[in-house]
């Protein structure tokens, strides 16, 4: 799935140091022309924005909305430490579902998306904030490359024996979800019958009490 990268939520940190991405306006989220999903109204913390990505023509093609804590810095997470327990937060990526089609340009064919794209933006994503506070700060892009690669890799096998079957609701709908977990979180994607992939990850929120619906109104993850 090519996106700009500029415009991609789950992108691995700058060179300056790891960072929380900077939150965005609704703008980018209105152009899109799919339905954006989160967390049920059986959520009741907060909520909030995160960004869009941009097909290479500038349409919209994915995008994250956040709830609950606003994760720290990633690199001062580190597994088992308090810090874990102060954040509790789920973000619900959202995917348009789109067949191979040609590129903007006419020279090539842009790569169909599917529930692995779902899973692996959702993987990426919760790397960005995570960041094994006990490592050296110059194995950073190795460490990013390595899990970047592995998030791919188990996207693209989600039959695999390091995924299992959740079934949450989707707009009031029992849904299957493929489900993994690692020692920096939880990780989950699925479709829905609106013609969109959806995508979750999280720390310190239980997956399994979750449920997902249209967001009718974007401007309340708005700040």
């Amino acid at each position: 799935m090519e996106t700009t990268s500029s415009a991609v939520a789950q992108a691995p940190a700058a060179e300056d140091g790891p960072h929380v991405p900077a939150r965005r306006t609704v703008d980018g989220y209105l152009r899109a022309p799919f339905p954006w999903y989160g967390l049920d109204e059986a959520f009741t913390g907060p909520r909030w924005l995160m960004q869009v990505g941009l097909a290479a023509e500038g349409t919209v093609e994915h995008g994250s909305v956040g709830h609950g804590d606003e994760p720290s810095v990633r690199s001062e997470y580190t597994a088992g430490a308090d810090q874990e327990a102060k954040e509790k937060f789920a973000v619900v990526v959202t995917v348009a579902a789109n067949p191979v089609r040609r590129s903007a340009d006419g020279t090539g064919l842009l790569e169909a998306t599917s529930v692995s794209s779902a899973a692996w933006l959702a993987g990426v994503g919760l790397l960005s904030f995570t960041w094994p506070g006990q490592m050296d700060h110059s194995l950073r892009d190795d460490w990013l490359d390595q899990q970047t690669e592995t998030a791919w890799v188990l996207a693209d096998d989600l039959e695999g024996e390091d995924w299992s079957t959740l079934s949450l609701p989707v707009d009031g709908v029992p849904t299957p979800f493929h489900y993994r977990e690692s020692e920096f979180g939880w990780v989950l994607a699925g479709s829905t019958q609106a013609g969109v992939h959806v995508g979750a990850y999280g720390r310190g929120m239980s997956a399994y009490g979750l449920g997902f619906a249209v967001v009718k109104d974007i401007t309340v993850y708005e700040a």
